[in-house]
């Protein structure tokens, strides 16, 4: 599957030299940068006869460009950013005259609105939208409006209050929105044959750290091959607090023994209640003597999981996903370790009174 997508001179000329220094024949290299093999070879055919110039795209009615139509109509419907997209487009090096006339403004009201002084309300409506903006940033795109009005408030970045609702219209006004959609998994009813062996029997809220921990695994690759490795949490319920990590390459027994052993050296002991779905590794003998007893999910069953599923979902879709493509177990190592402190001392979650992981577990004065 190719994406259908502008790429600049300089990111044309990035391929190409990326792509000479590779061992990788033009197929699979085109693949796993989602561009057709035929693409690059024009690329390449227009760099060889021409150089750098070969690899300049021709503006079409480059006057009236598709995206200054765009964004001035709707700049223009929307009644209050006129001005705004219009000095923002010419700091970009569309001319006044041209932006203006597609706004359907005169050249002369933009410029009164130019010299105007800001009203209290103006500056207001800037400083929220600049602080949505960095809080979009930090969080990868994953805010929406009910969190994105609670983080306001707890950054103390603004003064003032904002409320919920006006907080929806500036998003609205700039297309900002929160780029994620949680999966959804088929319901499986248990058979009563794995009831007995789910001692944890779904009780996910707990009034203490480390009295039920859970774990699972999870699949990430990394470089132009795809290489695949097996993600191991064990998390605390108490919070969903990341108690270790580990990367290996396959699910085996010695793997999730050692996560358990680096939580348990962390913490002190292992928690007196540990679940886990029924994979290869949790169900082996070298994992079951090293636990003498643990709770079991029932065969194709997340929701008896729900918790770490969840977080694997949130740690995907927020974190991974929205990363460049590590291309050595290092920099992926590296990416991981930062997505476990980013939900550990940044995500907020209302189960926790809008408090990190780190907060609930240990007080939010540390």
């Amino acid at each position: 599957m190719f994406c259908i997508v502008s790429y600049s001179t300089i990111e044309k000329l990035k391929l190409l030299h990326d792509y000479q220094k590779s061992d990788y024949d033009l197929t699979v290299y085109s693949d796993y940068h989602s561009v057709r093999p035929a693409t690059m070879s024009k690329w390449i055919k227009q760099f060889l006869l021409a150089g750098l110039a070969g690899l300049i795209r021709p503006k079409r009615n480059q006057k009236y460009s598709l995206e200054t139509k765009l964004t001035a109509v709707k700049a223009y419907l929307s009644g209050r950013y006129t001005n705004q997209a219009i000095q923002e487009m010419n700091n970009e090096g569309y001319s006044i005259s041209e932006l203006a006339k597609v706004a359907g403004i005169t050249r002369q009201a933009y410029y009164k609105w130019l010299k105007h002084e800001p009203t209290k309300y103006e500056i207001e409506e800037s400083e929220i939208l600049q602080l949505i903006k960095q809080l979009e940033n930090e969080h990868k795109q994953s805010v929406g409006y009910d969190k994105m009005t609670r983080l306001i408030k707890l950054s103390q970045q603004i003064s003032y209050t904002v409320n919920k609702k006006r907080v929806i219209r500036i998003m609205k006004d700039h297309s900002i929105k929160a780029d994620y959609r949680q999966p959804t998994h088929k319901r499986i009813q248990a058979q009563p044959t794995y009831e007995a062996e789910n001692i944890l029997n779904r009780q996910f809220d707990q009034t203490a750290a480390n009295q039920v921990w859970v774990t699972d695994t999870t699949e990430l690759n990394y470089g132009i091959r795809l290489n695949k490795v097996l993600l191991h949490v064990v998390l605390d319920l108490y919070g969903q607090y990341p108690v270790s990590w580990l990367i290996t390459p396959t699910e085996t027994a010695e793997g999730v023994v050692q996560v358990f052993e680096q939580a348990r050296m962390k913490e002190g002991a292992l928690a007196p209640s540990i679940h886990t779905d029924r994979g290869v590794a949790y169900t082996s003998k070298a994992f079951n003597q090293y636990l003498a007893q643990h709770s079991y999910s029932a065969p194709g069953t997340p929701a008896d999981n729900a918790v770490i599923e969840h977080w694997w979902a949130d740690f995907k879709a927020i974190w991974i996903t929205n990363l460049p493509k590590a291309q050595t177990l290092l920099e992926l190592e590296e990416q991981v370790r930062e997505g476990i402190t980013y939900f550990t001392e940044k995500f907020i979650s209302a189960k926790r009174n809008d408090l990190t992981a780190a907060e609930y577990r240990f007080g939010k004065a540390n």
